[in-house]
C-alpha cells in the first residue's frame, strides 16, 4: 500500500466477541467481493482508538454493550486490502439483535468447528489463536 493510499483510507476496527463458547459474526447487507459475513467493525472515528471504534460499532450494529478485553493486533486484510485492527471484547451487557438495519442482514453466534462456513478463508493468525483457546472450553 502506498502512502498515498494509506491516507485515502481509514482503519477498520474490528470486534472479536466471544459468549458461551461462541464468537458473534454479522452478515453485511451489502458484502465487499465474497466477504458478508465477519466480525463486527468499522472505520476509525476520529479522536478514537480501534478499541472504542470496536466497542462503539458492536453497540451500534448488534445491540451488545462490549469491553475491550486486549488487543489482537492489525495487519492489512488479505481480501479488501483495508488496514484492519482486531480487538477481543467480553459481552457486559444486552441482547445480540440486528441493531443497524441498514447495513446489516443478520448476525449469529458460530461456534468454533461452524467458522469456516462463514467466512470462506483463513483468520487472521493472532485471531485464530485467541479463538481456538477461547471457543475450546
Amino acid at each position: 500500500m502506498t502512502p498515498q493510499n494509506a491516507e485515502q483510507q481509514s482503519g477498520i476496527a474490528v470486534a472479536v466477541v466471544v459468549r458461551e463458547g461462541r464468537v458473534l459474526m454479522v452478515c453485511r447487507r451489502v458484502g465487499e467481493g465474497r466477504l458478508s459475513w465477519q466480525f463486527p467493525a468499522g472505520e476509525v472515528g476520529p479522536g478514537e482508538t480501534p478499541e472504542d471504534t470496536a466497542v462503539r460499532e458492536t453497540r451500534e450494529e448488534t445491540g451488545l454493550d462490549v469491553a475491550a478485553v486486549k488487543s489482537l493486533g492489525g495487519r492489512a486484510h488479505p481480501v479488501s486490502d483495508r488496514l484492519m485492527s482486531y480487538t477481543a471484547c467480553e459481552v457486559v451487557g444486552g441482547t445480540a439483535h440486528v441493531a443497524d438495519t441498514e447495513e446489516l442482514a443478520e448476525l449469529a453466534w458460530v461456534a468454533h468447528g461452524e467458522i469456516p462456513q462463514y467466512v470462506p478463508h483463513e483468520l487472521f493468525g493472532p485471531v485464530q489463536e485467541y479463538l481456538d483457546a477461547a471457543l475450546q472450553s
